[in-house]
């Protein structure tokens, strides 16, 4: 599977939007490809995007990226619709794969240091996972939300576009941006608060 062709998403009512990552999760159990390849232009962006936040490299990010939809495609039978919807469930292969990395990196850097003092390698020290688990909160958080707040808010938070920015680009006008992101946020508040963010087993 190739990630370099980033894929794309759009905007839509927040029922249809249900309906349709419904559709997805069938044709994922099923093992239906063209199900499969619209799983990964809807939420390969999402998966990238949490990834390269994560790691701050973007090839390891790709690597990830990758793990995680064929992790999907091989786990598919595991996927348990009454437990979570579509987007929480691959969001938890998200964390994990991310956690998965960080320790291979940690790994690699203990074995780097005790070569370079020409001793023997010691037991990797994992590194603090407050930070990187804050973000992956986060991200489970925004997987929450119906899409096109998801969508508005990603763009807002990873890549720093303005509300008129964000209209421009997806075609939407400023005042619907607006409103997404204001019942966004307060979603995302709520869902925070009360401690609604959990993680999901393949």
């Amino acid at each position: 599977m190739s990630t370099n062709t980033r894929p794309t998403t759009a905007l839509v009512p927040p029922r249809e939007e249900t309906r349709y990552e419904e559709d997805l999760a069938r044709g994922l159990v099923a093992a239906d490809e063209e199900a499969f390849a619209a799983i990964y232009r809807h939420w390969g962006s999402l998966v990238h995007t949490m990834a390269t936040r994560s790691l701050g490299d973007t090839h390891e990010a790709e690597d990830v990226t990758q793990q995680v939809f064929v992790g999907a495609w091989r786990g598919r039978h595991g996927f348990r619709p009454e437990r979570g919807a579509l987007g929480a469930w691959l969001v938890g292969i998200t964390r994990r794969k991310i956690i998965d990395a960080l320790a291979a990196r940690t790994r690699r850097q203990t074995l780097v240091e005790s070569a370079a003092h020409d001793s023997t390698p010691t037991r990797p020290v994992q590194a603090p996972p407050d930070d990187v688990l804050d973000r992956v909160l986060l991200v489970q958080a925004l997987s929450r939300l119906p899409h096109a707040q998801r969508e508005v808010l990603c763009m807002a938070f990873y890549e720093d576009l303005t509300q008129a920015q964000i209209a421009e680009r997806t075609g939407v006008p400023l005042g619907t941006v607006k409103s997404h992101v204001r019942r966004g946020l307060h979603r995302l508040r709520l869902t925070i608060d009360q401690g609604s963010v959990h993680g999901t087993d393949t």
